[in-house]
Parts: structure tokens; C-alpha cells; sequence
């Protein structure tokens, strides 16, 4: 099973209610990541990922997206979706790392543990808010640690990302692959977190989302009243 090499990351994803969700497109955005020089990929939901595979020979960081009724914890939240994932082969598996409550009270180290005993090649990425977080995934022995769900969770909401005094610290203090994601969209950010020497960074709405990027230019025309 091919490593994660140190570089850019795409992130190709559409989930339901978005425009390119079920048709087929991630694959191909996929393709133009890697002709365009990513290492690896992100993607979401078991289908993609196999159809990814097919179309790509970089490593991919599988996730499934999944809302419970009694979590705010969605992104591969239960044993469920760690045993889909498994089967598809992709070669790391990213997990919530927050310190929020899981569905139905399942425990991040259960799934952690069950992924190092059925699939020891599998590498493993915590998606992580902040540096209590962080900490306590590089401490379960996690592969990789992101900086994902800076700025997402209720107790970072507003924090300004990137944010590279967090990066810092997570490369300073702890062992794991810091993976740097979240918030990148202009070249002149990216150079800011390539600074704070992270192994790898993931960048997605900014290559991979027409709907968000389009968004970005329209609220320029509303300063000119038009």
C-alpha cells in the first residue's frame, strides 16, 4: 500500500444538496489534481472513493460523511463507516478527533484500535479543531493530525484559519505528520502555512467547488452596486 508523500493534497468532494453530488464528477477532478501535481486525494463516500482508485495512482484519504441525530461528530463518526471504508482499499482513513461526543457514546480510541488490528497498513488522520485535540490523537498513536475542524467546531467557530500559530505548535510539540487544512484560498496564504512546515497541505473549495469559487468573485460586484 503505496505512503503519503509530502506535498499538496486535493480534496475532491460533493455531498448531497450540493450541484455536482451524484454525477460522476469527482473522479475526473481527481484525474486533473494529479496531472496538475497532487500527491494525493480526499475524497468522500465509499462510491467516489472506489471510482477515484480507478482513476488515480496516489493515495487517498478516505472519508465518510454522516449526520446523527445525536452528535455533531459527521466526518467517519461510527464503527460503520470505518469498516465501509476499509473495504474500499484507500490508504488512509481521516476520523473526528474532537473531544464532542460520538454516536451513541462510541469511543475515537475503539476505532482507532479496530483499524490498527483488521488493517495494520492503513494509515490513520485526525481531524482536529484544537491543540488539546491534537494532542490527544498524537498520544493514540494517530499518523497523521490535521487541522481539519479549526474553526468548525462550537468552541473555535470564528477563530481565523489558517491558523498558523496552531500549525506551529502541532509541528513543535507533537510526533505525528501534521497535515495542514482548512481556509486555504490564495497562494499568498499557502506560502504562510508552507512556513510553518507541515507535511502535507490539503486544499478543497479553492480547486474543487465552482459553487463556493464563484461565490468568491460575485461578492466583488456587490462593492460596485451591481
Amino acid at each position: 500500500m503505496a505512503k503519503l508523500k509530502r506535498g499538496l493534497i486535493v480534496s475532491c468532494q460533493a455531498v448531497k444538496g450540493e450541484p455536482l453530488y451524484g454525477l460522476g464528477i469527482m473522479p475526473h477532478f481527481a484525474r486533473a489534481a494529479v496531472l496538475g501535481g497532487a500527491v494525493g486525494i480526499r475524497a468522500n463516500y465509499v462510491s467516489d472513493i472506489i471510482a477515484i482508485n480507478k482513476e488515480v495512482d496516489v493515495p487517498i484519504i478516505g472519508i465518510i460523511k454522516e449526520v446523527y441525530d445525536d452528535s455533531d461528530v459527521y466526518i467517519t463518526p461510527t464503527l460503520k463507516e470505518v469498516k465501509k471504508l476499509l473495504a474500499t482499499g484507500c490508504e488512509v482513513i481521516a476520523l473526528d478527533a474532537t473531544a464532542r461526543p460520538r454516536p451513541s457514546g462510541e469511543k475515537l480510541e475503539k476505532l482507532v484500535d479496530y483499524i490498527r488490528k483488521n488493517a495494520p497498513e492503513t494509515e490513520i488522520m485526525a481531524d482536529c479543531s484544537n491543540f488539546e485535540e491534537a494532542k490527544a490523537a498524537d498520544e493514540m498513536g494517530f499518523d497523521y493530525i490535521g487541522s481539519t475542524l479549526r474553526g468548525y467546531t462550537e468552541y473555535t467557530n470564528g477563530m481565523a484559519i489558517p491558523d498558523c500559530n496552531f500549525l506551529r505548535k502541532m509541528k513543535e510539540e507533537l510526533n505525528a505528520k501534521i497535515i495542514a487544512e482548512g481556509g486555504i484560498w490564495e497562494v499568498s496564504q499557502l506560502n504562510e502555512v508552507l512556513e510553518c512546515d507541515p507535511y502535507a497541505v490539503v486544499i478543497g473549495s479553492a480547486i474543487t467547488r465552482p459553487a463556493d469559487i464563484t461565490k468568491r468573485f460575485a461578492k466583488e460586484f456587490e462593492k460596485w452596486g451591481i
